[in-house]
């Protein structure tokens, strides 16, 4: 249990520390690595199923919605690099799909309001048009405001 630090270096692939020790009970030596261990929040979907958190699945459902809009891939790696952060700094083991949906919803919605209504249409699920409608005043009443 107590030893002392000789050499710390970076790995190769530079995703770990190797640490050379020395026992100070025995004087033996030995290495250690030490790696950073990345938590991500499982999503807890709608239906009730668990499954890790996707940045691709993220970033593919923000490009469906800004398709042949003024948003750059850049600007989606940067939103969910944001969220991904957030989530991490909540140092949850679980999330609501519904959370990170409004959070999405947000962005989009001060970003480009057309693509808001098309990720609006697939993550609400409207059950008809009437539904989707409403939602489209309410776009229009708080962009006059």
């Amino acid at each position: 249990m107590d030893d002392k630090v000789l050499d710390s270096r970076n790995t190769r692939d530079g995703l770990a520390i190797r640490r050379r020790r020395e026992c100070l009970g025995c004087e033996k030596r030995f290495t250690t690595y030490e790696r950073i261990e990345e938590t991500v929040p499982t999503v807890v979907k709608k239906d009730g199923r668990r499954e890790p958190f996707n940045r691709i699945k993220v970033i593919e459902g923000l490009k469906k919605a800004c398709q042949k809009r003024d948003i750059s891939i850049v600007e989606l790696d940067n939103f969910v690099d944001t969220l991904e952060q957030k989530l991490q700094d909540k140092n949850l083991r679980e999330v609501e799909s519904s959370v990170i949906g409004e959070e999405i919803m947000s962005f989009l919605k001060g970003r480009d309001q057309v693509a808001y209504v098309r990720f609006a249409s697939v993550y609400r699920s409207f059950k008809d048009i009437s539904e989707f409608m409403n939602e489209l005043k309410e776009l229009l009443i708080q962009h006059d405001t």
